[in-house]
């Protein structure tokens, strides 16, 4: 576990290393980020070329979790935790709520304040659209906090809730409605597994004012069975909410009502894999994205389970790709159009520029794969691609990660201006 003063000085040894990466870095609008455990690295991006430069690094008190931006002060926010996975069984001790002042011309990020204690693992987090309040989630035990920003951007108190907030089962997300004035807990539940029987999963619905959430009820179909909702992005011009269903493999679509409340019925549901009828591993749909203009979604698909082979765990095959939809303009109907490879293995992150014309897809770490009769080593990956007038993504580059023993857990594109 590393302490306040010790993390203080590695940070400080770490930014004064790069100091010439930093000072050839040129101005850009945009600028990309990606995690390896405790590690943030900064990536200059080449928008037409789909192209990306790795810059400086910085490290964060344990490994990043989940990172967001101020909506309008140049301060990122980190959560970090030296826990890992229910799977894995590690709780961890060390988990923090960090801020970054952001150059306004590199992207380069130097600590900013002392990084807030978190009592658990934290998964998610993000910033109110004031750029008041940070929201956290946590998975085990299940809940979300509120945390006040300073007007100095620095992380503030935690802001104690008059009630406790319902947190469901496993939460994987937290967000604000775009009115701000309400805020979704995607709780994912689990799956039946090891004699236990299936946790549901729900969308957590709270008003939102001053720091304050105040249980509005939930939307969980079939009391929550068989609905294992992950995380959810917002249309920008239609009153509608994308949720990617991790333990289904679905896209759901919810009506969002102006109080902040969404339908209880879903009025669209899509397959996000390709062939879902020939599954060879767990699959699992990750986060999801609307795009800047409204006229798509995409939606991550990850297969990472091993088999036993010529005494190895190896992976057997899967999905491992990215869902692009097109979205109907009149109705929001998303209509599956592609399946992108990521050229890795288990894409947890992805995201796209604010101009909607690059992505950036983040597989997690080196994995041994089973490919005819032997085995092939295949590497964590950026995986770039450009964005199509018809929101299909057209492949550019795959740069290899070195991700040792850690995970590349977290990253994302990141307007400066």
């Amino acid at each position: 576990m590393i302490d306040r003063r010790s993390f203080a000085a590695l940070v400080a040894g770490l930014v004064a290393t790069p100091r010439t990466a930093w000072s050839q870095m040129t101005s850009s609008k945009t600028v990309f980020y990606a995690s390896v455990g405790p590690a943030l690295t900064l990536y200059q991006i080449d928008i037409d070329g789909a192209g990306l430069t790795r810059q400086g690094t910085v490290m964060l008190p344990a490994n990043v979790q989940y990172v967001w931006r101020h909506p309008s002060q140049p301060f990122l926010y980190a959560a970090t935790s030296n826990g890992g996975s229910s799977s894995l069984g590690i709780k961890g001790d060390s988990h923090f709520l960090s801020a970054l002042r952001i150059d306004p011309g590199s992207g380069a990020l130097t600590p900013h304040g002392q990084p807030a204690a978190l009592a658990s693992r934290p998964i998610h987090m993000s910033i109110d659209r004031t750029g008041a309040y940070a929201l956290v989630a946590y998975n085990n035990p299940s809940g979300v906090t509120v945390h006040r920003i300073a007007a100095d951007g620095t992380v503030g108190d935690e802001v104690k809730q008059a009630v406790a907030p319902d947190g469901g089962i496993f939460a994987h997300q937290i967000r604000v409605t775009p009115a701000n004035d309400a805020a979704i807990l995607v709780t994912r539940g689990n799956d039946a597994a090891g004699g236990k029987p299936e946790d549901p999963g729900a969308l957590k619905l709270f008003s939102f004012k001053d720091g304050q959430l105040t249980n509005r009820g939930s939307v969980a179909p079939n009391g929550g069975y068989g609905f294992g909702p992950r995380h959810l992005d917002f249309h920008p011009s239609l009153p509608l909410v994308y949720v990617s269903r991790e333990r289904e493999n679905k896209l759901n679509v919810y009506r969002l009502q102006k109080d902040g409340v969404l339908d209880p019925q879903a009025i669209f549901i899509k397959d996000t894999l390709a062939e879902p009828g020939s599954i060879r591993s767990r699959q699992a749909a990750s986060t999801v994205h609307v795009h800047p203009n409204g006229r798509y979604v995409y939606v991550g698909n990850r297969a990472s389970d091993t088999v036993d082979f010529a005494g190895k765990k190896v992976f057997p095959g899967g999905e491992n790709n990215i869902a692009v939809f097109a979205i109907d303009p009149s109705t929001g109907e998303p209509t599956l159009i592609q399946n992108a490879d990521v050229h890795g293995i288990h894409p947890r992150t992805f995201s796209l520029d604010p101009t909607g014309k690059m992505m950036v897809a983040a597989t997690i770490q080196t994995t041994l794969v089973h490919e005819g009769d032997g085995i092939k080593t295949v590497p964590a990956n950026l995986a770039t691609y450009r964005v199509g007038a018809d929101g299909k993504l057209t492949f550019a580059h795959s740069y290899e990660v070195d991700t040792g023993d850690a995970m590349q857990f977290w990253s994302g594109m990141m307007a400066l201006g």
